[in-house]
C-alpha cells in the first residue's frame, strides 16, 4: 500500500522529469535550427562575396591572377567555410583549400546537380557533394554570371561541415544534461523535505485516530498554524468528530447506568416477593398484597418500555412530516388533558388556575404528539405539587406563535439543575425518593417532540413556582 508521501513524490518526480524532457527536446530543436540558420547565413554571405570576386576574375571562362586565388583563400578562412569554383561545365577550376592548388582541382560536378543549380539560379541543401567532400555539409551553390551578357561563367560552391554544428549542439546538450541532473537532485531533496513535512500531520492524525479507536476518547489532533488550510480544516473536523463521539459514548454509558439502576429496584422487588411466596416466607393471608405490589412493579416496567420505544421512534424521526400535521384547537387539547387528571387533582385538593382565550386557538402540528407533550407536563405539575397547592395552565397568542405555560407551586428547582431537567433519566434527588412512578423520561420526550416540530421549550423556577413554557405555530 502506497503512502501519501510516496504517491506525492512519484507524481512530482514524473511531472519534473517530463517537464525537463520536453524542455530539453524543445531546446535542442531550437538550438539546432538556430545553428543551421546561422551557418547558412554565413555561407550565403561568403557565397555572395566569392561570386563577386569570381565575376571579376573570370576571363574567357578562365581565372587569371594569383591575387584572386589568395583573396579566395582569405575569404574562405575568415568565414570558416570551404569554397570551390567550377566552370559552366562543372569542372573544378579553383579551391580555397590551398593557394598552390589542391587535390580537388579537375574534379567534375554531378551533371544533374549542376543542372539543378543553373535552373534554380542557386541551390541550398544539406548533404554530401559527390566527387568533392565525403562528409555531410551545409552547401550553398550559386552560378556566376557575366555582368555584361548574363551568361553563366561558372559555379561557386561554398560549404561547411555539419560536424561543427553537431559538436556545438552536443556541447550545449551536455551542459543542459548536467544542469538538468543537478536540478533533479536538488528538486528531489527539496521534494523529500516538503512532502515529508506535508505528510507529517496526516501521520499524526492516523496515530490519533488509532488511539481513539482503541478507546482513548480524549485523543485529539493538535492544530498548528504552520500547517496548510486544508490540514487545519481536517484536524478541526477530526477533533469535532472526536468530541461528538466522546459525548455520545458518555451518554451511552450514562444511559446504560441509568437504565440498569432503574431496572434493578423493581426487578429485585419482584424477585424478592415471588421468592418469598414460593418458599413460604410470606404467609398466604399476605400473598395477595404482595402480588399486588408485583403487579404494580410490572406495570412500572411496562411504562418504562413504552417510554423507551417512544424515545426510539422520536429520535429516528428528525422532523415531523407535513402530511402528519393537523389543524386543531389548543384550547380543546388543554381542556381534555386537564379533565383526564380530575381525579388526581381532587385527591390532592389542588387549586387549578386556567387562563385561556374565549375563542379557539388553532395550531398546525401532530395532534397526538402535542397531546402527549401537554399530558406529560400536566402530569409533572400534578405529581410534584404539594397537597392543597396550585397548578396553572396559561395560553397566550403572539404575532405568529402560541405560548403554552404549565406550572405549579411547590419546591423550587435549584439553578444548577435547570439545564439538566430535559436530559434522559434526570431526576432531582429528593423527587426520586418521593415519586417511584417517575423515570425521568417525561420531559426528555417532551423536548424531543418539540424539537421534531422545530419549536422551543423553556423552564423557570423561582420563589416556589416552577413553570414550563413551549411554543407552537399559530394558524387561521
Amino acid at each position: 500500500m502506497k503512502s501519501a508521501f510516496s504517491r506525492t513524490f512519484c507524481v512530482l518526480a514524473v511531472v519534473l522529469l517530463t517537464a525537463l524532457l520536453v524542455v530539453g527536446v524543445s531546446f535542442q530543436y531550437l538550438v539546432r535550427d538556430y545553428l543551421t540558420d546561422r551557418t547558412l547565413d554565413k555561407l550565403k554571405s561568403t557565397s555572395d562575396t566569392v561570386v563577386s570576386l569570381a565575376q571579376s576574375g573570370f576571363s574567357d571562362r578562365h581565372f587569371s591572377g594569383r591575387d584572386f586565388q589568395i583573396a579566395l583563400t582569405v575569404a574562405s578562412s575568415v568565414s570558416d567555410a570551404d569554397a570551390v569554383i567550377c566552370n559552366s561545365s562543372g569542372v573544378l577550376l579553383m579551391c580555397a583549400d590551398s593557394p598552390l592548388g589542391c587535390e580537388h582541382t579537375g574534379m567534375i560536378l554531378d551533371e544533374k546537380y549542376l543542372q539543378k543549380v543553373l535552373e534554380e539560379n542557386g541551390h541550398t541543401h544539406t548533404g554530401i557533394i559527390e566527387g568533392l567532400y565525403p562528409d555531410t555539409r551545409y552547401v550553398i551553390s550559386t552560378p556566376v554570371r557575366s555582368p555584361e551578357t548574363g551568361n553563366v561563367l561558372g559555379v561557386v560552391i561554398v560549404s561547411s561541415p555539419i560536424d561543427i554544428s553537431a559538436a556545438m549542439l552536443k556541447r550545449i546538450s551536455d551542459i543542459f544534461l548536467f544542469v538538468s541532473l543537478l536540478v533533479v537532485l536538488v528538486s528531489i531533496v527539496f521534494m523529500i523535505i516538503f512532502v515529508r513535512r506535508q505528510s507529517a500531520p496526516l501521520r499524526t492524525m492516523a496515530q490519533t485516530a488509532r488511539a481513539f479507536g482503541h478507546g482513548d476518547l480524549t485523543a485529539r489532533v493538535e492544530v498548528d498554524s504552520s500547517h496548510t488550510e486544508e490540514i487545519q480544516d481536517l484536524a478541526l473536523a477530526f477533533n469535532n468528530m472526536a468530541s461528538s463521539l466522546e459525548k455520545s459514548e458518555y451518554r451511552r454509558q450514562e444511559f446504560v447506568a441509568n437504565i440498569s439502576h432503574e431496572l434493578k429496584t423493581p426487578m429485585t422487588s419482584i424477585a424478592g416477593y415471588i421468592d418469598g411466596i414460593l418458599d413460604g416466607t410470606i404467609p398466604k393471608e399476605k400473598q395477595a398484597h404482595y402480588l399486588t405490589l408485583v403487579s404494580s412493579e410490572t406495570k412500572r416496567l411496562n411504562r418504562l418500555v413504552r417510554s423507551m420505544l417512544d424515545i426510539s421512534r422520536l429520535q429516528n424521526q428528525e422532523a415531523v412530516p407535513e402530511d402528519q400535521k393537523l389543524r386543531f384547537d389548543l384550547c380543546e387539547s388543554l381542556g381534555l388533558v386537564l379533565i383526564s387528571f380530575e381525579q388526581k387533582i381532587n385527591e390532592k385538593q389542588l387549586d387549578v388556575q386556567v387562563d385561556m382565550p374565549d375563542h379557539p386557538v388553532f395550531t398546525l402540528a401532530s395532534q397526538d404528539a402535542i397531546h402527549q407533550v401537554i399530558y406529560n407536563l400536566v402530569d409533572n405539575a400534578v405529581k410534584f405539587c404539594p397537597q392543597g397547592e396550585q397548578i396553572t395552565l396559561d395560553l397566550r397568542e403572539g404575532s405568529n406563535k402560541a405560548y403554552v405555560s404549565i406550572g405549579n407551586r411547590g419546591q423550587t428547582i435549584p439553578p444548577e439543575e435547570l439545564p439538566l431537567v430535559f436530559d434522559r433519566f434526570h431526576k432531582i434527588d429528593k423527587s426520586r425518593a418521593l415519586n417511584r412512578d417517575s423515570w425521568g423520561l417525561g420531559l426528555y420526550i417532551v423536548k424531543t417532540i418539540l424539537d421534531s416540530h422545530g419549536e422551543n421549550i423553556s423552564v423557570t423556577s423561582r420563589d416556589g413556582t416552577t413553570t414550563f413554557t413551549f411554543t407552537l405555530p399559530l394558524v387561521n
